[in-house]
């Protein structure tokens, strides 16, 4: 089997022993991802659309790593700390994916791995057979 992985270089890639995201037949799984910047930190504290088109852009790249377009995505997990703000976040899912929105879920969590963190996403893909 045919295995493929990426990595962003998250510190806790290493640390926590995950890639950001890992192909293998049809299927695809991005880990969870948080709205971090390059080098480390949290991007754009306090701003719920922008850490989740932040969390999505990095989505993104991963896919684009692995040579899958984003409407391979069918499933997304949205895992925010104020649900109150699920606009915000909602809004930002919906402009990046547009036309081919995947099935997906948003819960409330206590808190994510940095305190200032207001969502964290995970994406699911299957790769069909070129017709």
């Amino acid at each position: 089997m045919n295995i493929r992985r990426v990595f962003s270089g998250a510190e806790w890639e290493e640390k926590v022993g995950y890639c950001r995201a890992i192909v293998s037949g049809h299927h695809v799984f991005v880990s969870g991802t948080a709205p971090v910047v390059p080098g480390g930190g949290t991007y754009a504290p306090g701003d719920a659309y922008a850490q989740a088109r932040r969390c999505l852009e990095i989505i993104d790249r991963a896919l684009q790593e692995l040579r899958v377009d984003r409407a391979a995505v069918m499933r997304t997990r949205m895992f925010v700390t104020d649900i109150s703000r699920w606009a915000e976040f909602g809004r930002a899912h919906a402009e990046f994916f547009g036309a081919n929105p995947p099935a997906t879920t948003m819960v409330e969590v206590r808190r994510l791995i940095a305190e200032d963190m207001l969502i964290e996403i995970e994406a699911d893909a299957i790769l069909l057979p070129e017709s």
